[in-house]
């Protein structure tokens, strides 16, 4: 049986292993203490918005959305920053679902949408995310700074 919802702190075990699991999906080094804290943080301060998904009481994907704003619309925007599901419960509906959930919280909140970014590479994100109504924008050049 398929169960989104918000995550709560009493999920922070069982989130942070799927954490560290996106991250070394993302060749980053597995840290589990350092997620658990990170994923706590964000719950505590509410500095995001955690959804989860479970299968017979086990959580097997989560997405994470950080809110900002835009002055233009002078509306709340949500990044859709982390989108995760377990290789073993890939192709079954749970990453639809979050981000039916994620919809969901934009619609709640007033905002103007949810934006997204993900690699050129991504086959899977590439086909999933035009598949639930979001639009490829590429009017604009996309830029980073980092603090190295």
């Amino acid at each position: 049986m398929k169960n989104t919802r918000k995550a709560t702190i009493q999920d922070l075990l069982q989130l942070a292993e799927l954490f560290d699991q996106y991250r070394i999906f993302y060749h980053k080094e597995s840290d589990i203490p350092s997620a658990e804290s990170f994923l706590k943080e964000r719950i505590e301060n509410k500095d995001s918005e955690i959804f989860v998904s479970e299968s017979d009481g086990k959580l097997v994907g989560f997405v994470q959305l950080y809110p900002l704003f835009s002055s233009t619309r002078m509306k709340r925007y949500w990044l859709l920053n982390d989108l995760f599901v377990n290789e073993n419960y890939r192709g079954k509906g749970f990453s639809k679902e979050l981000i039916e959930e994620s919809k969901e919280l934009a619609k709640s909140t007033n905002a103007a949408g949810i934006l997204l970014e993900t690699g050129k590479s991504n086959d899977v994100g590439n086909k999933l995310y035009p598949s639930c109504g979001f639009e490829l924008y590429d009017e604009v050049n996309f830029y980073e700074w980092t603090n190295k």
